[in-house]
């Protein structure tokens, strides 16, 4: 799968990479809005992050400039503003989906995976741990025939600690994994989380345990 990035601020260039290209993308990566739209041109690629304030042409033109051409890539717009009537232009102009900063990588690539199945590029996903499933574009917990539907920040959480099943996580850890690495969370929001998903877990009536390790953080306990 071949991504594109349209951003100019650097940092979150590098952090958008590193994403994608540690889920297996390939990724190309330009800087203001009149060369995506040429990137975008060459219909080599199967989803393009585009953001909105950029210099040349801006996300909204872009966008519209990109479907005019024919460019039939999903389009996921990522941007700071989050206004109901810039939604709505980035959306009425093409776009497939928007996205405000700050995010959770695991969002993020939640919702990349929900458009390229969309568009019949990548079948759902799931986590599996255990007796626990997590499907990925759902946002659902599953254990035997119960499910819960669980909000974007749990899924994140969850996500991460199914992948590291039995592994004690720091809180610094949980942070990056689960919010990303610039993002600041309070220990108290950590803990809040990891609460939500222990009630879950209990809800779906899984044998798997949320354990807090004293003054480090916490590990998800296969039964």
């Amino acid at each position: 799968m071949r991504a594109l990035i349209v951003e100019d601020d650097g940092k979150l260039q590098e952090i958008l990479a590193h994403i994608l290209r540690r889920d297996g993308f390939d990724v190309d990566v330009v800087s203001d809005g009149l060369l995506g739209v040429e990137y975008a041109k060459s219909g080599l690629y199967d989803i393009i992050i585009l953001d909105v304030m950029l210099p040349e042409m801006d996300g909204f033109s872009a966008i519209r400039a990109m479907r005019a051409a024919n460019v039939s890539a999903s389009v996921l717009m990522l941007t700071a503003l989050g206004a109901v009537p810039d939604t709505i232009e980035g959306l009425d102009g093409g776009a497939d989906a928007y996205m405000t900063k700050p995010f959770s990588p695991q969002e993020l690539l939640a919702r990349i995976r929900a458009l390229l199945r969309r568009q019949g590029g990548q079948s759902a996903r799931e986590v599996r741990a255990g007796d626990l499933v997590l499907d990925l574009d759902a946002y659902e917990l599953r254990c035997g025939m119960e499910s819960i539907r669980l909000s974007d920040q749990e899924m994140a959480v969850a996500e991460l600690f199914m992948q590291n099943p039995g592994q004690i996580l720091t809180r610094a850890q949980i942070a990056e994994g689960a919010w990303g690495a610039d993002a600041h969370v309070s220990d108290n929001s950590i803990d809040a989380y990891a609460s939500m998903v222990r009630r879950k877990l209990r809800y779906v009536g899984s044998s798997a345990r949320m354990e807090a390790e004293r003054g480090v953080g916490y590990r998800l306990c296969m039964g």
